[in-house]
């Protein structure tokens, strides 16, 4: 398994480590020998996922509550993490939210949301941690685009775009700091069996058994391997890779014919 390490030896902090994904990739960074940061905004559940990692690779788990929308968000967190005396060797920018509404249904909150989530503080944590890995001279940042950035349908118009932008901030930041041994990878998930897209979870287990979903476990484990193998942008589970050509040039036909038959999903 690549990035294993001296047990306690390094620290790496996740956010969005409450469940989903980012409860995978603060297990499967702990079972490599990190103690961990974890960030959410949701105190209670939080804490219960940090003393499982805890007690099941027996790491110090560190927890930070934490709304990760507001603009001082990510110099919050930078801020405490230097007044606990934790080195960051890993940042992983997981923290996000799922919106399919058309944009002029969409409130502002829900705006700021997605743009505090996948723009603006991924952004300033890169850019804050970025600095003090470059200085050390090296480091590994991994933020979770999605795989929604080739198809911008209807309807996914805010989700797709902020989270286009993460992938092309960090395709592009990648080459500026790999001079200084910093690794820079953008994931790309299509369907997880997650929460995130409301999905009941018993279409959550069908989606997977015929193949259209992938476990978070199995999302988790691929991202870091790819994030260690210093990839730029990363499609986890091979096949989706072969429908990014189809799905960038979808003639209007299809995306009416979309539109119409999911107007009814929107919330």
């Amino acid at each position: 398994m690549r990035g294993v390490i001296e047990k306690g030896s390094a620290w790496a902090l996740i956010t969005g480590a409450s469940r989903g994904i980012g409860f995978e990739y603060a297990r499967q960074m702990a079972e490599r020998g990190y103690n961990l940061v974890v960030v959410a905004d949701n105190g209670e559940e939080l804490t219960e996922a940090a003393r499982k990692v805890a007690e099941e690779f027996g790491v110090k788990v560190r927890t930070k509550v934490l709304d990760l929308i507001p603009q001082q968000a990510a110099h919050e967190l930078f801020a405490w993490t230097e007044s606990e005396g934790l080195q960051i060797e890993v940042l992983i920018n997981n923290a996000g939210a799922f919106s399919y509404l058309d944009v002029l249904k969409s409130d502002f909150a829900r705006i700021d949301q997605l743009i505090g989530l996948h723009i603006t503080t991924p952004t300033i944590t890169c850019r804050l941690y970025g600095e003090q890995m470059a200085a050390r001279g090296h480091g590994y940042i991994l933020n979770m685009s999605s795989y929604s950035i080739w198809m911008p349908l209807p309807g996914l118009t805010l989700y797709s775009a902020s989270k286009d932008y993460l992938k092309s901030f960090s395709r592009a930041y990648a080459k500026e700091v790999r001079e200084r041994g910093v690794t820079v990878t953008a994931v790309c998930p299509a369907g997880v069996t997650t929460d995130l897209y409301g999905l009941p979870r018993d279409w959550q287990r069908f989606g997977r058994r015929i193949g259209v979903l992938i476990s978070a476990k199995k999302c988790a484990r691929q991202a870091l391997r790819a994030m260690y193998r210093h990839k730029k942008v990363f499609v986890p589970a091979a096949w989706f890779r072969i429908f990014i050509p189809i799905l960038t040039t979808l003639p209007k036909p299809i995306t009416d014919f979309a539109r119409k038959h999911t107007m009814r999903f929107q919330k």
